[in-house]
């Protein structure tokens, strides 16, 4: 039910109606650019880790990896992504439909600056068939992000 949880939360922007759910899956950035006929980098895919066993939520450009020196600068950790079986008790959401709606309330969401080359950027929607079309202010609107970070490696 993450995928009601996520439409539910982007209802308040009024947001709900760019949700798109696809017959085909759209897990990995690769499968969510088929669907939606973009580019890799266009999709935003989030990414979960614990930092000082808190779970927290980077969404950064499809097409990125996290450089691990530039994550260590901002979090004073190591990179520790939580476990694929563990994601849904922590986040809210499965691997594959991880996105900043409807996730549980301790959950910190960052966004990675590399967002910041699209116009559009399309998350997931909290299944691993969907997906929502959201511009960078609208994003920062829902997702209730702390801040802006770098922490991807440069192209």
């Amino acid at each position: 039910m993450s995928i009601e949880n996520a439409k539910e939360h982007l209802k308040k922007y009024e947001l709900d109606k760019n949700v798109m759910e696809f017959t085909t899956s759209s897990a990995t950035v690769q499968e969510a650019s088929l669907a939606l006929n973009c580019k890799e980098g266009d999709i935003a895919k989030t990414l979960s880790f614990f930092v000082d066993e808190k779970p927290i939520l980077i969404v950064v450009a499809g097409d990125k990896k996290i450089d691990n020196s530039k994550y260590k600068k901002e979090f004073s950790t190591k990179a520790k992504m939580i476990p694929f079986d563990q994601v849904e008790k922590f986040i809210g959401h499965q691997v594959g439909g991880v996105c900043p709606f409807g996730i549980k309330e301790s959950v910190i969401v960052y966004l990675d600056v590399s967002l910041k080359e699209h116009e559009i950027i399309y998350p997931a929607c909290g299944s691993s068939n969907s997906a929502v079309k959201l511009t960078i202010k609208e994003l920062e609107k829902a997702s209730g992000y702390k801040k802006w970070i770098d922490v991807c490696k440069e192209s």
